[in-house]
Order: structure tokens, then C-alpha cells, then sequence
């Protein structure tokens, strides 16, 4: 519940309301998995910045928890750091998933004062090879456990994503940049790769009169349950929008998405998200080197490399 009150801050949301949600992380020991997500994550970019004979210390900070983002910044000042690169678990440009981030990082060393160090963030990675490329293996591998009775091109696959408010959504990229990644996986799925895919959305948390971004994947799964039997398609989730098997990933989709589907008779299996896998701990180093060893900004897709976080619009459109 204080992680919750952290996270809900200024929104006026009732204690009985969190309580409901607060359910949700009883069904994973009553904790965020992201917890020890983040410390893989920490520990696997020190072995990989370790074995290129990098001597970058490596801190974390959270929003909503500890280590809390501006005791992480007191730290690094304590231990004389001056300047220093932040990498997001948030692929995509949005004002939650990517501005926000930078006012946190501006009100964190605001509170710490003077000593603070500097505070670049990384670049938006949707469309970087070391994301995709996990990401279309992941999808591949789902896509395998449906068996054999179901060739690759007969399965539908549904990708996910945060939703977001409709206004927050168009005053940004982020469904161009989600569909681009999209088809960006798709297209290394080789081919024998399925022809039906669709991108819908999870995790809305708004009232319900202010629209938000849909279609919502419980409401496309009921929709694709009303099919005649025979018709029904085995379908493979992959939650395009995340970075990690968080507790949105494994509520929303391992349990709720999965129930659904249960109870609708659709075979279903879920991609994994890029967790810690080797590639994505590679890209997290090469964003690196592109600030500290003019190293080539890679991007796949049409989209190109984005461009480093400045000015106070920085993943807005103008």
C-alpha cells in the first residue's frame, strides 16, 4: 500500500481502491517482481561493461520506491560522481514514459542540491536491433510452444502495450513508434511467419469516462471468442510495450489474459519480454558508448536512430 500511495500520488485515489490492486501483488508473494528484475538487469550490464574494460560504476534508482531515484542521486554525489547516463526501462516516447522520467531525474537533483551531478538520459531504443532482435526470438519461441499441430502462419499474434489517455497518445509517437516495432518483429519471423497480428492495449487505469487507447486485450479476446469453433486461432501475446516480466506483464497477461482465453477456448501462449537477455544488455552498452566513444547509432526500421534527449518538448510533438 505505500508503494501504491507513491505511485497514485495527487491523483485522489481511495485507499480501497489501491486495496483492490494491492490484490494483484498477493498473487506474487505480496511484492514487485521488478524489484529483481532490476537488480539482474544492474548486475548483467556490470559483467558486460566488466568484459569490454569499462570501469563505469553502475547505480539504480526508482520512482516509487526504494532505492528511491534521489537518494540513488545523493549517493552518486557522496561518491563524487559529476556526470552520469540514465537508462529507462521505457522504449517508447509518451509523457509517462519518457518526459516524466526527465522531471524526476531534474526534481531529484534539485533536492539534492549542490554536488548533484549531471543527468543525461539514454535515447529511446523501440526500434534498435538489440530490442527488436530479443524480442522477434521471444515471439518465435511462443509461437513454437503452440506444437506442431499449428504451422507457424495459422497462429494470430496480438501484441500489447501500455495504454495511455488519447490526448497523452497524440501529442506524441508513441502508436507510430509501437507499430514500427511491431512490424519490426514480424518481419524477422521468417517465412512461414503469421499474417495475423494486431496491436491492442493493457493496464488502463483511468476513469472511465476519459478515453484512453484501446482496443483493450480482454475486450479483443472476447471478440475473437465469438468465432465458430473452428475457426478460432491458437494466439501467441507479446507484450511489445515493456522491457521486463513486471507485475502488469504477469497480472495482465499471465493470469487475466489467460483466464480469458481459458474460458473462451483460444490456445494461448505469451512471449517473454527482453528481461536480461544478452542482446538487450549489449544495446544497453552500445547506447553508452554512443556518448562516451562517438560510437554508430543503430536503429532498424524506417524511423531512424532518435535523437538524444533535449529541450523541455523532447518526445513531444510541436
Amino acid at each position: 500500500m505505500p508503494f501504491l500511495r507513491n505511485v497514485t500520488a495527487g491523483r485522489n485515489v481511495p485507499d480501497e481502491r489501491l486495496a483492490i490492486v494491492a490484490e494483484q501483488y498477493a498473487l506474487f508473494g505480496g511484492q514487485a517482481p521488478i524489484n529483481e528484475i532490476s537488480r539482474q538487469l544492474v548486475e548483467a550490464l556490470k559483467t558486460e561493461l566488466e568484459a569490454y574494460d569499462s570501469d563505469l560504476p553502475v547505480y539504480w534508482g526508482t520512482r516509487n520506491w526504494t532505492p528511491r531515484l534521489v537518494d540513488t542521486v545523493q549517493q552518486m554525489a557522496d561518491d563524487g560522481i559529476t556526470r552520469a547516463l540514465v537508462f529507462t526501462n521505457s522504449p517508447f516516447a509518451s509523457y509517462s514514459g519518457c518526459r516524466q522520467y526527465l522531471e524526476d531525474l531534474d526534481s531529484a537533483r534539485q533536492a539534492v542540491g549542490d554536488g548533484a551531478p549531471v543527468l543525461d538520459k539514454l535515447r529511446l531504443y523501440f526500434n534498435h536491433p538489440g530490442f527488436i532482435e530479443p524480442m522477434a526470438q521471444n515471439t518465435m519461441a511462443a509461437i513454437v510452444e503452440h506444437g506442431t499441430g499449428h504451422p507457424s502462419n495459422t497462429v494470430r499474434l496480438i501484441f500489447t502495450a501500455h495504454s495511455l489517455p488519447e490526448p497523452m497518445a497524440e501529442a506524441c509517437d508513441y502508436e507510430a513508434q509501437l507499430q514500427e516495432a511491431m512490424d519490426l518483429v514480424v518481419d524477422r519471423l521468417g517465412p512461414n511467419r503469421p499474417t495475423d497480428f494486431e496491436l491492442v492495449y493493457q493496464s488502463r487505469s483511468g476513469p472511465p469516462h476519459q478515453p484512453w487507447l484501446g482496443p483493450d486485450i480482454l475486450d479483443h479476446l472476447d471478440q475473437l471468442g465469438t468465432q465458430d469453433a473452428e475457426s478460432v486461432q491458437p494466439v501467441t501475446l507479446v507484450p511489445i510495450g515493456f522491457t521486463s516480466d513486471h507485475i502488469e506483464v504477469q497480472y495482465g497477461l499471465d493470469t487475466q489474459a489467460t483466464a480469458k482465453a481459458r474460458q473462451l477456448g483460444i490456445p494461448l501462449t505469451r512471449a517473454k519480454t527482453v528481461g536480461s537477455h544478452h542482446m538487450f544488455i549489449k544495446m544497453i552498452r552500445e547506447l553508452i558508448e554512443e556518448h562516451t566513444e562517438d560510437g554508430t547509432p543503430l536503429a532498424l526500421g524506417s524511423m531512424g536512430p532518435q535523437q538524444p534527449h533535449r529541450g523541455e518538448t523532447h518526445c513531444l510533438r510541436s
